[in-house]
Protein backbone atom coordinates (compact mmCIF):
# COMPACT_ATOMS: atom_id res chain seq x y z
CA UNK A 1 0.00 0.00 0.00
CA UNK A 2 1.67 3.73 -0.67
CA UNK A 3 2.35 5.59 1.90
CA UNK A 4 1.02 8.91 1.48
CA UNK A 5 3.54 10.22 3.45
CA UNK A 6 6.33 9.34 1.77
CA UNK A 7 5.04 9.52 -1.59
CA UNK A 8 5.73 6.29 -4.22
CA UNK A 9 9.00 4.59 -3.89
CA UNK A 10 11.61 6.24 -6.49
CA UNK A 11 12.14 4.72 -10.10
CA UNK A 12 16.05 2.93 -10.63
CA UNK A 13 18.15 2.71 -13.28
CA UNK A 14 20.88 0.52 -14.79
CA UNK A 15 23.58 0.27 -16.99
CA UNK A 16 24.25 -3.48 -18.42
CA UNK A 17 26.92 -4.82 -20.49
CA UNK A 18 24.68 -7.51 -22.62
CA UNK A 19 27.29 -10.14 -23.41
CA UNK A 20 26.50 -12.11 -26.69
CA UNK A 21 23.66 -15.01 -27.01
CA UNK A 22 21.42 -12.73 -24.45
CA UNK A 23 17.70 -12.16 -25.30
CA UNK A 24 17.25 -8.23 -23.91
CA UNK A 25 14.30 -9.31 -22.49
CA UNK A 26 13.14 -10.93 -18.66
CA UNK A 27 11.33 -14.75 -20.35
CA UNK A 28 9.36 -15.70 -22.81
CA UNK A 29 6.37 -17.55 -23.52
CA UNK A 30 7.30 -19.69 -26.41
CA UNK A 31 8.69 -22.83 -24.54
CA UNK A 32 11.53 -23.54 -27.29
CA UNK A 33 13.21 -20.01 -25.62
CA UNK A 34 12.57 -21.31 -22.06
CA UNK A 35 14.79 -24.34 -22.37
CA UNK A 36 17.41 -22.65 -24.84
CA UNK A 37 17.42 -18.82 -24.36
CA UNK A 38 19.72 -16.69 -21.79
CA UNK A 39 17.56 -13.64 -20.35
CA UNK A 40 18.98 -10.50 -18.73
CA UNK A 41 17.33 -11.98 -15.10
CA UNK A 42 20.23 -14.52 -14.88
CA UNK A 43 22.79 -11.71 -14.81
CA UNK A 44 21.12 -9.37 -12.11
CA UNK A 45 18.15 -9.48 -9.57
CA UNK A 46 16.37 -6.21 -10.93
CA UNK A 47 13.16 -5.28 -8.98
CA UNK A 48 9.95 -5.81 -10.51
CA UNK A 49 8.73 -3.36 -13.01
CA UNK A 50 12.07 -3.04 -14.54
CA UNK A 51 12.28 -2.76 -18.68
CA UNK A 52 14.90 -2.61 -21.36
CA UNK A 53 15.35 0.86 -23.17
CA UNK A 54 14.91 -0.35 -26.51
CA UNK A 55 16.86 -4.07 -27.63
CA UNK A 56 19.65 -5.45 -28.75
CA UNK A 57 19.75 -8.73 -30.82
CA UNK A 58 20.71 -12.38 -29.34
CA UNK A 59 23.89 -12.11 -31.02
CA UNK A 60 24.51 -8.03 -30.63
CA UNK A 61 26.43 -7.26 -27.22
CA UNK A 62 26.91 -3.66 -25.48
CA UNK A 63 25.19 -0.94 -23.32
CA UNK A 64 22.00 -1.75 -22.42
CA UNK A 65 19.83 0.59 -20.35
CA UNK A 66 17.18 -0.87 -17.56
CA UNK A 67 14.74 1.37 -15.51
CA UNK A 68 11.43 1.02 -13.61
CA UNK A 69 10.53 4.51 -15.50
CA UNK A 70 8.19 4.17 -18.47
CA UNK A 71 8.69 8.10 -19.61
CA UNK A 72 12.36 8.07 -19.29
CA UNK A 73 11.95 4.55 -21.56
CA UNK A 74 10.18 7.14 -24.41
CA UNK A 75 12.74 9.50 -24.13
CA UNK A 76 16.26 7.44 -24.59
CA UNK A 77 14.20 5.62 -27.94
CA UNK A 78 13.44 8.67 -29.22
CA UNK A 79 15.43 10.82 -32.21
CA UNK A 80 17.17 13.25 -29.63
CA UNK A 81 19.11 10.69 -28.08
CA UNK A 82 22.28 8.80 -30.04
CA UNK A 83 23.32 5.81 -30.12
CA UNK A 84 26.88 4.50 -31.35
CA UNK A 85 27.83 1.56 -32.29
CA UNK A 86 31.19 -0.10 -32.75
CA UNK A 87 30.83 -2.88 -35.64
CA UNK A 88 33.50 -5.73 -37.12
CA UNK A 89 32.66 -6.07 -40.93
CA UNK A 90 33.88 -8.54 -43.21
CA UNK A 91 36.48 -7.35 -45.57
CA UNK A 92 38.55 -3.83 -44.92
CA UNK A 93 35.75 -0.83 -45.54
CA UNK A 94 36.49 1.65 -48.30
CA UNK A 95 36.01 5.17 -47.95
CA UNK A 96 33.09 4.80 -50.23
CA UNK A 97 31.44 2.52 -48.16
CA UNK A 98 31.44 5.01 -45.34
CA UNK A 99 30.31 7.97 -47.47
CA UNK A 100 27.40 5.94 -48.49
CA UNK A 101 26.48 4.81 -44.62
CA UNK A 102 27.21 8.49 -43.68
CA UNK A 103 24.23 10.07 -46.41
CA UNK A 104 22.12 7.17 -45.87
CA UNK A 105 21.32 3.79 -47.36
CA UNK A 106 18.24 1.76 -48.31
CA UNK A 107 17.64 -1.13 -46.49
CA UNK A 108 15.01 -3.53 -46.12
CA UNK A 109 12.35 -3.07 -43.52
CA UNK A 110 9.46 -5.40 -42.63
CA UNK A 111 9.00 -6.49 -46.77
CA UNK A 112 9.19 -2.38 -47.43
CA UNK A 113 12.23 -0.38 -48.11
CA UNK A 114 13.68 2.23 -46.08
CA UNK A 115 16.26 4.72 -46.41
CA UNK A 116 18.66 5.25 -43.39
CA UNK A 117 18.69 8.92 -41.77
CA UNK A 118 22.10 10.49 -41.94
CA UNK A 119 24.57 9.53 -39.37
CA UNK A 120 27.99 9.85 -38.05
CA UNK A 121 30.38 7.28 -39.90
CA UNK A 122 33.82 6.73 -39.26
CA UNK A 123 36.37 4.16 -39.79
CA UNK A 124 38.44 2.71 -36.19
CA UNK A 125 41.94 3.02 -37.03
CA UNK A 126 42.58 -0.50 -34.91
CA UNK A 127 40.24 -3.22 -32.78
CA UNK A 128 38.53 -1.40 -29.91
CA UNK A 129 39.34 -2.74 -26.59
CA UNK A 130 36.34 -5.45 -25.87
CA UNK A 131 36.48 -8.35 -23.90
CA UNK A 132 36.93 -11.59 -25.79
CA UNK A 133 33.38 -12.67 -27.57
CA UNK A 134 32.05 -16.23 -25.92
CA UNK A 135 31.50 -17.17 -29.46
CA UNK A 136 34.73 -16.99 -31.70
CA UNK A 137 33.82 -14.39 -35.03
CA UNK A 138 36.06 -16.55 -37.27
CA UNK A 139 39.42 -17.62 -37.95
CA UNK A 140 41.43 -14.94 -39.60
CA UNK A 141 42.19 -17.02 -42.84
CA UNK A 142 38.71 -16.48 -44.15
CA UNK A 143 40.29 -12.83 -45.00
CA UNK A 144 40.79 -9.54 -42.67
CA UNK A 145 38.26 -7.31 -41.10
CA UNK A 146 38.11 -3.90 -40.23
CA UNK A 147 36.08 -1.67 -37.62
CA UNK A 148 33.65 1.11 -37.76
CA UNK A 149 32.25 3.29 -35.48
CA UNK A 150 28.48 4.27 -36.55
CA UNK A 151 26.14 6.86 -34.71
CA UNK A 152 22.62 6.83 -35.24
CA UNK A 153 19.83 8.79 -33.41
CA UNK A 154 17.01 6.01 -35.24
CA UNK A 155 16.68 2.30 -33.86
CA UNK A 156 14.90 0.23 -36.55
CA UNK A 157 15.22 -3.90 -36.60
CA UNK A 158 18.60 -5.38 -37.27
CA UNK A 159 19.29 -1.51 -38.75
CA UNK A 160 23.38 -1.54 -38.03
CA UNK A 161 23.80 -4.51 -39.26
CA UNK A 162 21.46 -3.95 -42.78
CA UNK A 163 23.19 -0.89 -43.59
CA UNK A 164 26.41 -2.32 -43.63
CA UNK A 165 25.28 -5.47 -45.37
CA UNK A 166 23.82 -2.71 -47.66
CA UNK A 167 27.65 -1.22 -48.68
CA UNK A 168 28.97 -4.93 -49.25
CA UNK A 169 30.34 -5.49 -45.76
CA UNK A 170 27.98 -7.59 -43.52
CA UNK A 171 28.76 -7.08 -39.66
CA UNK A 172 30.37 -10.29 -38.15
CA UNK A 173 30.27 -8.27 -34.45
CA UNK A 174 27.98 -5.79 -33.42
CA UNK A 175 29.01 -3.44 -29.78
CA UNK A 176 26.46 -0.94 -28.67
CA UNK A 177 29.27 1.49 -26.88
CA UNK A 178 27.22 5.16 -25.84
CA UNK A 179 23.69 5.99 -25.76
CA UNK A 180 23.78 9.65 -25.22
CA UNK A 181 26.23 10.49 -22.76
CA UNK A 182 26.80 7.41 -21.44
CA UNK A 183 29.07 4.44 -22.57
CA UNK A 184 30.33 1.55 -21.78
CA UNK A 185 33.61 2.32 -20.47
CA UNK A 186 34.09 0.14 -17.26
CA UNK A 187 31.66 -2.29 -17.04
CA UNK A 188 32.67 -5.74 -17.89
CA UNK A 189 31.01 -8.01 -20.57
CA UNK A 190 27.38 -9.43 -18.25
CA UNK A 191 28.49 -6.51 -15.62
CA UNK A 192 25.19 -4.52 -13.88
CA UNK A 193 25.56 -0.95 -12.02
CA UNK A 194 22.82 0.48 -10.31
CA UNK A 195 22.86 4.50 -11.26
CA UNK A 196 20.79 7.55 -9.85
CA UNK A 197 20.14 8.37 -13.47
CA UNK A 198 21.71 7.97 -16.51
CA UNK A 199 22.64 12.03 -16.69
CA UNK A 200 22.20 13.91 -20.20
CA UNK A 201 21.10 12.11 -22.88
CA UNK A 202 20.56 14.35 -26.09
Amino acid sequence: MLDPATGPPAHRHFLLHKPYGYLSQFRSEAPREVRKKHFLGELYDFPEGTMAIGRLDEASEGLLLLTTDGKLSELVRSRHVEKEYYAQVDGLITDGAVAQLREGVEIGLHGDKYCTLPCLVHRLPSAPDLPARARRIRDERHGPTSWVSITVTEGKYRQVRKMTAAVGFPTLRLVRVRIGEVTLAGLAGGAVREVSDFGPLS
